[in-house]
């Protein structure tokens, strides 16, 4: 299988760009991966984004990207305030949200929704990441819920038990509003990065997967 290297240019920042519609999202999706990246490169500007986190989730999405965030050199977070599952309702607000975002922070890589989710505000988030940006590496992340949408990925990031350990804490910890939620546990989250570990012949047995519809050898 072959390996990629993220190309890193010498004393300037690696630019990443995580799109979420909602708390905790990011940290399920890519939460591992942000993690490891962090661990491999200090010169790390990320720009993280939430489309929804109003009152509790928006204290638990702060929470969070403080503990996901911390290796990073620099940070911009922002949490928005749009409404959970009316997000195509509100489309033209969120288009010119990330039009403003294009001027503002041009990213290295830019995490997003996968294409194929079946929740309305994942998909618009998707749809409106690869209009608005055109010219960017675009990993699109899963995530496990009762749609039983999550498909077969082609990009994967071998991660170690710790820092899936690691992610799991950090989630579980932040997002305290969750808990009653069938879908949140511990083992779920385990799951997914085991079997997405063995379907990329990780030899930690982890890995998070994601999408890529285009990339460019040079």
């Amino acid at each position: 299988m072959m390996q990629l290297k993220f190309p890193i240019r010498k004393g300037l920042p690696f630019k990443i760009l995580c799109l979420g519609a909602h708390s905790d999202d990011l940290e399920v999706g890519c939460g591992g991966t942000i993690l490891k990246l962090f661990g491999e490169n200090k010169n790390i500007h990320m720009h993280w984004t939430v489309f929804s986190a109003e009152n509790t989730r928006a204290e638990e999405a702060k929470e969070s990207a403080k503990k996901f965030l911390a290796g990073a050199k620099k940070v911009d977070i922002e949490l928005e305030k749009f409404r959970d599952g009316f997000f195509p309702y509100h489309g033209g607000e969120i288009k010119a949200f990330f039009e403003k975002l294009k001027g503002r922070f041009s990213p290295d890589l830019i995490f997003t929704h996968y294409r194929h989710d079946l929740h309305q505000d994942h998909r618009l988030i998707n749809e409106l990441t690869w209009n608005t940006f055109r010219d960017h590496l675009i990993l699109e992340y899963e995530i496990p819920k009762y749609d039983g949408d999550i498909g077969n990925p082609n990009v994967f990031a071998h991660l170690d038990e710790e820092t899936c350990r690691r992610k799991i804490a950090y989630i579980v910890e932040s997002f305290r509003s969750q808990s009653t939620r069938t879908w949140f546990t511990e083992d779920l989250f385990l799951s997914i990065l085991r079997l997405r570990g063995l379907e990329s012949n990780s030899p930690h047995k982890y890995a998070e997967g994601f999408y890529c519809r285009k990339i460019i050898f040079s």
